[in-house]
């Protein structure tokens, strides 16, 4: 059975937590007392690892789980880790009964993510005002390399007061588990070998892929990320909102499994340009977030479409929409184009 189907693990804050200000907050889920791990704390292994007025700083392991079919990790499964700290840096300033959403998230990559270690990203605020605010995060390997910079303008709102709880009212967090937490095991799933890039275009890989010729990736297998079309400039990805991919608060899904999406579905559209033997390395990817993703198991669907293909350089966009058709996040990114590179940089 594949990961995203298994029963999921985690659970959510206590409701009496409702009453701490932000940074009380953080510091209960760093200690975690009355605080469990969320569903993708299981499913990944992201994980706060500091805490302080105005920074949170969270650990991502890079394991194999999050290849794609280059054999590489994108920026796409960084964004995780990006949307965590940056936006826990804002609500550590807040008061009670308030909370952040991000509005819009941005990252810039200065090197690939090799699938070893760790991504160790630090959030800190930049500003705030009553209602808006800007954090950056810096996100480095566990060698202190750094691999790309982030943004992200965030709206601050007044909630009830409480911490939402699960829809079933269900106990927070069964434990102990009889198994290793999905990222702990050993990847299911194959990436695709340098043999059938340097033979095959871009296009012609996906379209083996849609049809069953070829494996899917470890990242399908973990959280069910998968092509539905293909054609010259444009993808379609589909995506099971269920619920291991909730952070606090639950219910909904956390920010960067959408840029997961969206960016998988820009980056594929520009794959799908690229003739044999050529490799593409993303260079910056911007989303927009327009309304919450539910996690409610049906399937959010990404629309990626190459909007310039030049010899050095590619844009593309993507936009995701939910089960109903309603837009979630609209997407911009580019990737530098390498001929004669491996798939996997």
């Amino acid at each position: 059975m594949p990961v995203w189907r298994e029963p999921v693990r985690g659970g959510h804050p206590d409701p009496s937590l409702g009453g701490l200000s932000g940074f009380e907050m953080l510091r209960a889920q760093l200690s975690g007392d009355h605080f469990p791990r969320p569903p993708l704390a299981h499913l990944t292994g992201l994980r706060i690892v500091e805490v302080g007025l105005g920074s949170a700083v969270f650990e991502l392991p890079l394991t194999r789980w999050l290849l794609s079919p280059q054999g590489a990790i994108s920026v796409g499964p960084l964004t995780l880790a990006a949307d965590a700290a940056l936006a826990l840096a804002v609500l550590s300033t807040l008061p009670p009964a308030t909370r952040v959403t991000t509005s819009e998230l941005s990252l810039r990559v200065l090197a690939p993510a090799r699938p070893e270690g760790h991504v160790i990203a630090r959030g800190s605020l930049i500003h705030t005002r009553r209602t808006i605010a800007l954090s950056e995060a810096a996100m480095t390997d566990e060698h202190g390399r750094m691999l790309a910079h982030g943004t992200s303008l965030c709206f601050i709102v007044s909630s009830d007061g409480g911490v939402e709880t699960t829809a079933n009212g269900a106990p927070p967090e069964p434990a102990p588990y009889e198994t290793p937490d999905p990222w702990q095991r050993e990847p299911e799933g194959e990436v695709i070998d340098q043999e059938v890039w340097d033979r095959l275009s871009g296009l012609e890989v996906l379209e083996r892929m849609l049809a069953g010729d070829l494996p899917k990736p470890p990242i399908h297998h973990l959280i069910g990320i998968e092509a539905r079309a293909a054609a010259d400039g444009e993808v379609t990805f589909a995506l099971p909102a269920t619920r291991w991919l909730c952070a606090p608060p639950p219910g909904r899904l956390q920010g960067g499994t959408v840029a997961l999406l969206a960016e998988t579905a820009l980056s594929s559209a520009i794959q799908t340009t690229l003739p044999a033997g050529t490799a593409l390395a993303p260079v910056d990817l911007k989303v927009n977030y327009l309304r919450p993703a539910a996690a409610d198991g049906r399937e959010l669907l990404a629309h990626g479409k190459v909007m310039h293909r030049g010899r050095r350089i590619a844009v593309a966009t993507s936009e995701v929409l939910d089960a109903d058709g309603r837009l979630v996040a609209l997407a911009t990114g580019s990737a530098m184009v390498l001929p004669g590179r491996a798939a996997a940089l």
